[in-house]
């Protein structure tokens, strides 16, 4: 059964930012290039046949194309011992959340439950295995907070297949859905 998300791509310049942030910090499996991505909605396993409803209920999403930014890191939770580090992400239209809105719709539409966690956008640099020293994460993340990419156009949104693996998932996008011309190419 396929285990799907619904995420945005990142351009290459963006992507090869984040690389260099992907360092200094024991205790950390850090995200890969090919593992970059801002998840709009994780939708998890599924059957074959929901699979492709899915996939055609995604192309009647429409939405103006907009902008968008990285910037600044965290982690989650924000209190207590870490799980996770991120990039947050800088929306000065308010896109992002009606998009997602938009997507949640078309998936409650399929029987999709709805999602019940606050939609926190941002990008994954790494997970820890193991907390990291409070004085080193303080650190680390002192001395990148003030990360910021340029914006960039954002004009279509992925169907992804993850398969979780020992070193990491592995992502494959299953069909891509363009804003403009509001149709979806299955790769």
């Amino acid at each position: 059964m396929p285990r799907l998300f619904i995420a945005l791509d990142l351009p290459e310049d963006v992507v090869a930012s984040l690389d260099r942030l992907c360092e200094g910090l024991p205790g950390v499996r850090w995200s890969t290039s090919e593992q970059f991505h801002l998840t709009l909605r994780f939708i998890g396993e599924v059957d074959q046949g929901l699979f492709y409803e899915i996939g055609e209920h995604l192309a009647g999403v429409s939405h103006p194309p907009f902008e968008i930014g990285l910037k600044g890191l965290g982690q989650f939770p924000p209190r207590g011992a870490p799980h996770t580090l991120w990039v947050g992400v800088e929306d000065p239209s308010g896109a992002l959340p009606t998009l997602r809105r938009r997507i949640e719709r078309v998936l409650e539409e399929v029987g999709l439950e709805p999602e019940r966690r606050k939609f926190t956008p941002h990008v994954t640099l790494g997970r820890f295995r193991s907390p990291p020293p409070e004085p080193r994460l303080a650190s680390y993340l002192f001395h990148r907070n003030l990360f910021r990419t340029e914006r960039f156009p954002v004009s279509s949104f992925g169907l992804y297949s993850s398969q979780l693996r020992s070193e990491g998932s592995r992502y494959t996008l299953e069909a891509s859905y363009d804003f403009v011309a509001g149709v979806a190419e299955r790769v």
